[in-house]
């Protein structure tokens, strides 16, 4: 099966060897110094400055972020959020359950969140906390937290970012933008299996720390096993061997690289997809490069082609959210922003469509791109 969907994505060869390392315990100190080497390479892809705790927790990116909210905001504390998608709306969920003092800034579906708007609600009242989605899956919208982030920080504010679609393929410096707390899923733009969530958490924020009411999303027990390698939970062994080979290979390839090749990739896929007839989801200006959201053409769809294109061995992803229904979303994640299952892609997609020669012309428009 090739796969093509926004989460997980496809592994390296060197990822998957990595998994059939022998089995140790949690604290063994083959393990430990993993964890050690983990934590530099997480240095080095947050940059997240001086007396940051790093760390992966073990579960999803959805564990990362109730963490981070319940972590640096307590009961009572103001918090905004800032929503454009299903992922924007999680946190309105988290921040609803732990009854935080939440309030809600939204931006329409398919439109980036705007910085003037997120400057006035921080005008007319002080925040602990700012929250935003950087690349928000459900639509294919990249935020831009460049605007953003300087706003918060004028502001006195905490501010946590969603980085789960875009941490390993952008480059991101917390401690230039003035992020406090950042996270990403193992399955994302790392192309590692899924199970761990990274996370960088500034000095500042680690100020916070020991009140959170949870026990498992208790950063400071997170911290024991980190940085003073005691015991907090028995953690996914091969997990961890599998995500540093992964953090491995993209800071060998290099963020910016990445990015190139992301962009890339989405520029020649969507270019090929609006002749046929598709159309992006997301505002031109705002288009999430490592998430590729389309409207199917007319006359289709989008749970024809999803299907079409599975029974020929491509997994996709539709819709979720306000897009249930209505798209296509492509991954352009970590080794799944290759050209090689794009030719498949491409070659099975003609196939449902009826339309030959798409293989053709997505080796000639990539060629075109790379020259």
């Amino acid at each position: 099966m090739v796969l093509l969907t926004p989460g997980p994505t496809p592994i390296h060869p060197r990822v998957q060897a990595a998994l059939g390392k022998e089995m140790r315990g949690h604290l063994d100190p083959e393990v430990l110094a993993t964890n050690r080497r983990i934590r530099a390479h997480l240095d080095r892809l947050f940059d997240p400055g001086e007396g940051a705790l790093l760390a992966a927790l073990p579960g999803s990116g959805s564990l990362a972020m109730e963490a981070g909210l319940t972590n640096l905001a307590d009961e009572g504390d103001p918090v905004l959020l800032l929503v454009n998608g299903t992922f924007g709306e999680r946190m309105v969920e988290i921040a609803h359950a732990y009854r935080l003092d939440y309030r809600v800034l939204r931006a329409e579906p398919g439109q980036p969140i705007d910085p003037a708007a997120v400057e006035q609600a921080l005008k007319a009242r002080a925040y602990k906390l700012v929250a935003l989605v950087h690349g928000e899956t459900s639509t294919g919208v990249l935020n831009p937290v460049e605007a953003i982030a300087p706003l918060v920080h004028a502001h006195g504010a905490l501010f946590m970012l969603d980085a789960v679609t875009t941490a390993g393929m952008v480059p991101l410096s917390m401690q230039r933008l003035g992020v406090d707390y950042a996270f990403t899923g193992s399955q994302k733009c790392l192309s590692a299996p899924p199970g761990l969530a990274p996370f960088a958490l500034s000095q500042r924020g680690r100020e916070c720390l020991g009140q959170v009411r949870g026990w498992y999303s208790d950063l400071s027990r997170v911290a024991v096993y980190w940085e003073q390698e005691g015991y907090f939970c028995t953690s996914p062994v091969l997990l961890h061997y599998a995500l540093e080979e992964a953090l491995r290979l993209a800071l060998e390839e290099g963020l910016e690289q990445r990015q190139q090749r992301a962009a890339r990739m989405h520029r020649v896929v969507l270019s090929l997809l609006q002749e046929l007839g598709f159309s992006a989801y997301a505002a031109p200006e705002a288009r999430l490069p490592t998430v590729l959201v389309v409207r199917p053409p007319q006359g289709w769809s989008e749970a024809e082609i999803r299907k079409g294109l599975y029974t020929r061995g491509v997994s996709v992803a539709g819709g979720i959210g306000p897009t249930a229904g209505q798209v296509l979303r492509l991954g352009l994640m970590g080794e799944g922003a290759r050209p090689e299952p794009y030719r498949a892609f491409f070659r099975a997609l003609g196939e449902v469509l009826g339309v030959g020669g798409l293989e053709r012309a997505f080796e000639e428009r990539l060629g075109l791109a790379m020259a």
